[in-house]
């Protein structure tokens, strides 16, 4: 799929999805959220990449919202297809991809922004970036999952205040309540990203996935235990885990498949 809206390239098991629509301060339009849907897909299914880095065109936005234009006429109906569409095929396919999503946000990330970095499992900030919901401005509630991840990252009150004062907050308010998991000068924002995932993969790819899948299952009320216990049983039939472990008693460092 030729993309008009996003930048991807895979360089050295990483791929880079920038969105590029920097004078609409990268807002999200039914177009770019079709591209995300295919480019979250691809990187799903393919072995080359290890890990996403997702940020914005530009200095000023990560995302600053939605496309508002595009919906201003819609019925209740309507507006309830637009949510569980986006939902479905953009913000829940990066929170349940098997490969560790992080949002490197550069800026403003702010309504259908916010919600697409809180969907990656990892959040890094530049120092300039202002964080916020500011939906019911509009007479509506985030949509894209904004109620639910929110809280699942700052809690219920914290949650409620952002979202219903529509208040921004500083990058550095937003890791000290761990809605980011670091704040950096925009400059080292990538660097820092490429740092994780760096380590990432060096990791065994299955382990990684499955971990992820563990840990959301445990947020999402899906039985998180269960899905634990069962995916640390099919580690033991894995090469990777033959592997890592015939490295641990040979003291050499393991190196790893993916299968």
């Amino acid at each position: 799929m030729a993309y008009q809206n996003l930048i991807s390239e895979v360089k050295e098991n990483i791929l880079y999805l920038t969105i590029n629509r920097e004078k609409s301060l990268n807002a999200l339009n039914r177009d770019t959220l079709a591209e995300l849907a295919d480019a979250i897909a691809f990187a799903g299914k393919t072995d080359e990449v290890r890990g996403v880095i997702l940020t914005g065109a530009g200095e000023k936005a990560f995302v600053a919202g939605a496309d508002i234009k595009e919906f201003s006429d819609y019925s209740g109906k309507q507006g309830e297809e637009l949510a569980k569409h986006g939902q479905d095929l953009v913000f829940n396919a990066i929170e349940n991809s098997p490969k560790p999503f992080i949002a490197a946000i550069n800026g403003f990330a702010l309504g259908g922004g916010l919600e697409l970095a809180m969907a990656c499992h990892m959040r890094i900030a530049s120092d300039n970036a202002k964080l916020g919901l500011p939906e019911v401005t509009l007479g509506l509630i985030p949509g894209y999952g904004g109620t639910q991840r929110l809280t699942q990252l700052v809690g219920k009150g914290k949650a409620i205040e952002m979202i219903t004062t529509a208040n921004m907050i500083t990058a550095t308010d937003a890791e000290k309540i761990g809605l980011v998991n670091y704040v950096v000068p925009q400059t080292d924002l990538i660097g820092k990203a490429q740092e994780i995932l760096n380590v990432i993969k060096q990791r065994a790819p299955l382990a990684v996935s499955a971990a992820i899948k563990s840990v959301i299952a445990s947020v999402n009320n899906n039985n998180g235990y269960a899905t634990e216990i069962e995916a640390f049983g099919k580690s033991f039939e894995t090469a990777d885990f033959k592997e890592g472990v015939s490295a641990f008693v040979e003291k050499r460092k393991a190196i790893f498949s993916g299968k």
